[in-house]
Protein backbone atom coordinates (compact mmCIF):
# COMPACT_ATOMS: atom_id res chain seq x y z
CA UNK A 1 0.00 0.00 0.00
CA UNK A 2 2.85 2.50 -0.84
CA UNK A 3 -0.08 5.13 -1.94
CA UNK A 4 -0.98 5.33 1.36
CA UNK A 5 2.28 5.44 2.91
CA UNK A 6 2.85 8.28 0.71
CA UNK A 7 1.40 10.48 3.23
CA UNK A 8 3.93 10.12 6.15
CA UNK A 9 6.03 12.25 3.48
CA UNK A 10 3.73 15.42 4.34
CA UNK A 11 4.38 17.19 8.06
CA UNK A 12 1.51 18.12 9.22
CA UNK A 13 -0.10 17.91 12.47
CA UNK A 14 -3.60 16.47 11.19
CA UNK A 15 -5.25 17.73 14.58
CA UNK A 16 -4.36 20.90 14.10
CA UNK A 17 -5.94 21.34 10.56
CA UNK A 18 -9.37 19.91 12.28
CA UNK A 19 -9.12 22.51 15.05
CA UNK A 20 -8.81 24.82 11.40
CA UNK A 21 -11.70 23.72 9.52
CA UNK A 22 -13.70 24.08 13.48
CA UNK A 23 -12.68 27.94 13.40
CA UNK A 24 -13.28 28.04 9.62
CA UNK A 25 -16.86 26.53 10.35
CA UNK A 26 -17.38 29.50 12.97
CA UNK A 27 -16.42 32.16 11.13
CA UNK A 28 -17.80 31.62 7.87
CA UNK A 29 -21.46 32.37 8.54
CA UNK A 30 -20.89 35.65 9.89
CA UNK A 31 -18.72 36.54 6.49
CA UNK A 32 -21.58 34.99 4.61
CA UNK A 33 -24.11 37.36 5.62
CA UNK A 34 -22.62 39.89 4.21
CA UNK A 35 -24.31 38.57 0.50
CA UNK A 36 -27.46 40.32 0.26
CA UNK A 37 -29.11 38.29 -2.56
CA UNK A 38 -30.36 34.94 -1.12
CA UNK A 39 -28.79 32.27 -2.97
CA UNK A 40 -31.39 28.84 -3.95
CA UNK A 41 -34.78 30.06 -2.78
CA UNK A 42 -36.19 27.17 -4.38
CA UNK A 43 -33.23 24.38 -2.84
CA UNK A 44 -35.49 23.26 0.00
CA UNK A 45 -38.58 22.37 -2.11
CA UNK A 46 -36.41 19.59 -4.26
CA UNK A 47 -36.94 15.94 -2.45
CA UNK A 48 -33.60 14.54 -3.29
CA UNK A 49 -30.13 16.19 -4.20
CA UNK A 50 -27.15 14.79 -5.19
CA UNK A 51 -23.04 15.86 -4.86
CA UNK A 52 -19.86 14.61 -3.55
CA UNK A 53 -17.68 14.78 -0.57
CA UNK A 54 -13.69 15.65 0.35
CA UNK A 55 -12.21 14.91 4.12
CA UNK A 56 -9.80 14.46 5.92
CA UNK A 57 -9.36 13.18 9.26
CA UNK A 58 -7.03 12.02 11.88
CA UNK A 59 -8.01 8.00 13.50
CA UNK A 60 -6.33 5.81 16.45
CA UNK A 61 -7.57 2.85 18.04
CA UNK A 62 -8.96 2.70 21.50
CA UNK A 63 -7.99 -0.31 23.70
CA UNK A 64 -8.59 -2.18 27.26
CA UNK A 65 -6.01 -4.68 28.62
CA UNK A 66 -7.08 -8.47 29.29
CA UNK A 67 -6.36 -10.12 32.22
CA UNK A 68 -3.55 -11.44 30.85
CA UNK A 69 -1.48 -8.16 31.06
CA UNK A 70 -1.14 -8.66 34.78
CA UNK A 71 0.37 -11.99 34.79
CA UNK A 72 3.61 -12.53 34.79
CA UNK A 73 3.78 -13.38 30.93
CA UNK A 74 3.68 -9.74 30.54
CA UNK A 75 5.05 -8.33 33.24
CA UNK A 76 8.11 -6.94 30.66
CA UNK A 77 5.40 -5.54 29.11
CA UNK A 78 4.86 -1.15 30.51
CA UNK A 79 2.15 -0.16 27.88
CA UNK A 80 0.49 -0.47 24.51
CA UNK A 81 -0.15 3.29 23.16
CA UNK A 82 -2.43 3.90 20.14
CA UNK A 83 -0.94 6.61 18.23
CA UNK A 84 -3.36 8.79 15.99
CA UNK A 85 -2.45 9.28 11.93
CA UNK A 86 -4.29 11.30 9.39
CA UNK A 87 -5.61 10.14 5.98
CA UNK A 88 -8.29 11.20 3.65
CA UNK A 89 -12.11 10.21 2.42
CA UNK A 90 -13.72 10.65 -1.05
CA UNK A 91 -17.24 10.35 -1.35
CA UNK A 92 -20.97 11.21 -2.61
CA UNK A 93 -23.78 12.40 -1.28
CA UNK A 94 -27.68 11.21 -1.40
CA UNK A 95 -29.80 13.76 0.52
CA UNK A 96 -33.32 12.87 0.58
CA UNK A 97 -35.94 15.00 2.45
CA UNK A 98 -38.44 13.67 4.91
CA UNK A 99 -39.55 17.08 6.80
CA UNK A 100 -39.47 20.13 6.41
CA UNK A 101 -35.83 20.63 8.20
CA UNK A 102 -34.90 16.88 8.46
CA UNK A 103 -33.43 14.92 5.88
CA UNK A 104 -31.97 11.38 5.34
CA UNK A 105 -28.30 11.02 4.07
CA UNK A 106 -26.36 7.98 2.04
CA UNK A 107 -22.93 8.91 1.67
CA UNK A 108 -20.73 6.10 0.34
CA UNK A 109 -17.44 6.86 0.91
CA UNK A 110 -14.34 5.21 0.27
CA UNK A 111 -11.72 6.11 3.20
CA UNK A 112 -7.60 5.79 3.45
CA UNK A 113 -6.65 5.08 7.21
CA UNK A 114 -3.34 3.71 9.07
CA UNK A 115 -3.26 3.05 12.84
CA UNK A 116 -0.77 1.71 15.02
CA UNK A 117 0.07 0.24 18.51
CA UNK A 118 2.99 1.05 20.14
CA UNK A 119 4.37 -1.53 22.65
CA UNK A 120 6.76 -0.23 25.21
CA UNK A 121 8.14 -2.35 27.23
CA UNK A 122 9.97 -1.69 30.68
CA UNK A 123 13.64 -1.88 29.43
CA UNK A 124 13.17 1.02 27.85
CA UNK A 125 12.50 -0.58 23.93
CA UNK A 126 9.84 -0.53 21.49
CA UNK A 127 8.11 -2.03 18.89
CA UNK A 128 5.55 -0.65 16.80
CA UNK A 129 2.49 -2.49 14.86
CA UNK A 130 1.27 -0.47 11.82
CA UNK A 131 -1.43 -1.57 9.69
CA UNK A 132 -3.11 0.53 7.24
CA UNK A 133 -6.52 0.16 5.20
CA UNK A 134 -9.22 0.80 2.31
CA UNK A 135 -12.27 1.11 3.66
CA UNK A 136 -15.78 0.95 2.12
CA UNK A 137 -18.15 3.26 4.39
CA UNK A 138 -21.67 3.66 4.04
CA UNK A 139 -22.77 6.31 6.15
CA UNK A 140 -26.46 5.97 6.86
CA UNK A 141 -27.52 9.48 8.42
CA UNK A 142 -30.31 12.15 9.52
CA UNK A 143 -29.42 15.88 9.34
CA UNK A 144 -31.81 18.22 11.07
CA UNK A 145 -30.62 22.08 9.98
CA UNK A 146 -32.06 25.75 11.34
CA UNK A 147 -34.15 27.93 9.20
CA UNK A 148 -31.65 29.99 6.54
CA UNK A 149 -30.76 33.16 7.13
CA UNK A 150 -29.96 34.84 4.53
CA UNK A 151 -27.54 31.81 3.03
CA UNK A 152 -26.77 30.15 6.08
CA UNK A 153 -27.93 27.82 7.61
CA UNK A 154 -26.45 25.04 10.91
CA UNK A 155 -27.05 21.52 11.05
CA UNK A 156 -26.02 18.58 13.38
CA UNK A 157 -26.06 15.03 11.64
CA UNK A 158 -25.91 11.58 13.13
CA UNK A 159 -26.24 7.93 12.28
CA UNK A 160 -24.86 4.60 11.62
CA UNK A 161 -21.80 3.74 9.67
CA UNK A 162 -21.13 0.37 8.49
CA UNK A 163 -17.53 -0.49 6.91
CA UNK A 164 -15.85 -3.24 5.37
CA UNK A 165 -12.06 -3.64 4.45
CA UNK A 166 -11.28 -3.46 0.73
CA UNK A 167 -7.57 -3.73 0.82
CA UNK A 168 -4.66 -3.10 2.70
CA UNK A 169 -4.52 -6.05 5.94
CA UNK A 170 -2.32 -8.79 3.12
CA UNK A 171 -4.18 -11.59 3.88
CA UNK A 172 -1.39 -13.45 2.13
CA UNK A 173 1.13 -12.87 5.17
CA UNK A 174 1.77 -14.33 7.98
CA UNK A 175 -0.45 -13.29 11.27
CA UNK A 176 0.86 -15.51 13.43
CA UNK A 177 2.86 -12.57 14.91
CA UNK A 178 1.02 -9.94 13.70
CA UNK A 179 -2.58 -8.05 14.69
CA UNK A 180 -5.17 -9.80 13.57
CA UNK A 181 -8.47 -7.63 12.93
CA UNK A 182 -11.71 -8.23 11.79
CA UNK A 183 -12.76 -6.95 8.17
CA UNK A 184 -16.22 -5.58 8.85
CA UNK A 185 -16.53 -2.35 11.30
CA UNK A 186 -19.50 -0.77 12.87
CA UNK A 187 -19.78 2.91 14.32
CA UNK A 188 -21.88 5.53 15.72
CA UNK A 189 -21.28 9.04 14.09
CA UNK A 190 -22.36 12.63 14.74
CA UNK A 191 -21.28 16.10 13.35
CA UNK A 192 -22.12 19.76 13.16
CA UNK A 193 -21.62 21.73 10.06
CA UNK A 194 -23.16 24.85 8.17
CA UNK A 195 -25.15 25.12 5.14
CA UNK A 196 -23.60 27.87 2.71
CA UNK A 197 -26.05 28.65 -0.35
CA UNK A 198 -24.18 29.81 -3.63
CA UNK A 199 -26.24 30.72 -6.78
CA UNK A 200 -25.33 27.24 -8.88
CA UNK A 201 -24.79 24.66 -5.56
CA UNK A 202 -24.52 24.20 -1.83
CA UNK A 203 -20.83 24.31 -0.14
CA UNK A 204 -21.07 22.76 3.65
CA UNK A 205 -18.24 22.49 5.53
CA UNK A 206 -18.56 19.68 8.67
CA UNK A 207 -16.77 18.10 11.55
CA UNK A 208 -17.63 14.75 12.55
CA UNK A 209 -16.98 12.05 14.98
CA UNK A 210 -17.04 8.51 14.75
CA UNK A 211 -17.09 6.17 17.76
CA UNK A 212 -16.25 2.45 16.32
CA UNK A 213 -17.99 0.49 18.89
CA UNK A 214 -18.06 -3.42 17.23
CA UNK A 215 -14.16 -5.46 18.95
CA UNK A 216 -12.06 -5.39 15.62
CA UNK A 217 -9.85 -8.68 17.66
CA UNK A 218 -10.69 -11.92 15.73
CA UNK A 219 -9.92 -13.84 19.13
CA UNK A 220 -8.36 -17.18 18.11
CA UNK A 221 -4.84 -18.42 19.23
CA UNK A 222 -3.78 -15.58 20.65
CA UNK A 223 0.26 -14.17 19.64
CA UNK A 224 2.33 -11.11 21.59
CA UNK A 225 0.22 -8.84 19.80
CA UNK A 226 -3.27 -9.24 20.85
CA UNK A 227 -3.26 -11.53 24.15
CA UNK A 228 -2.54 -8.72 26.14
CA UNK A 229 -5.70 -7.14 24.61
CA UNK A 230 -9.71 -7.44 25.24
CA UNK A 231 -11.56 -4.88 23.16
CA UNK A 232 -9.82 -3.00 20.24
CA UNK A 233 -12.26 -0.62 18.97
CA UNK A 234 -11.63 2.37 15.58
CA UNK A 235 -12.38 5.95 16.66
CA UNK A 236 -11.67 9.00 14.28
CA UNK A 237 -12.64 12.99 13.48
CA UNK A 238 -12.81 13.95 9.84
CA UNK A 239 -13.63 17.59 8.63
CA UNK A 240 -15.69 17.17 5.19
CA UNK A 241 -16.69 19.60 3.05
CA UNK A 242 -19.09 18.69 0.69
CA UNK A 243 -21.08 20.18 -2.76
CA UNK A 244 -24.72 19.73 -3.99
CA UNK A 245 -26.07 20.29 -6.70
CA UNK A 246 -29.30 23.32 -6.91
CA UNK A 247 -32.09 22.69 -8.39
CA UNK A 248 -33.07 21.44 -11.59
CA UNK A 249 -34.81 24.60 -13.31
CA UNK A 250 -31.86 26.30 -12.40
CA UNK A 251 -29.47 24.01 -14.47
CA UNK A 252 -31.99 23.77 -17.44
CA UNK A 253 -32.20 27.90 -17.15
CA UNK A 254 -28.63 27.45 -17.67
CA UNK A 255 -28.11 25.35 -20.32
CA UNK A 256 -30.75 27.41 -22.25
Amino acid sequence: MQAINSRNKFHIRWHQVVVLGLLFILATPAKAQNNVAENLLDYDQEWIHYGFLIGIHESKYRIQYSDAYTTDAFDTLHSIVPGALPGWKVGFVVDMALLNYLSFRVLPTVGFYEQNLTYRYRDRTSRTELKDATMVELPLMLKYKSARRGNVAMYVTGGFSPSIEASGKGDELDTRERLRLRDINMAIDAGVGFDLYFPLFKFSPEVRYSWGFRNMLTGGEPNSYDEALKKLTYQNITFYITFEGGPSYLRNRKKK
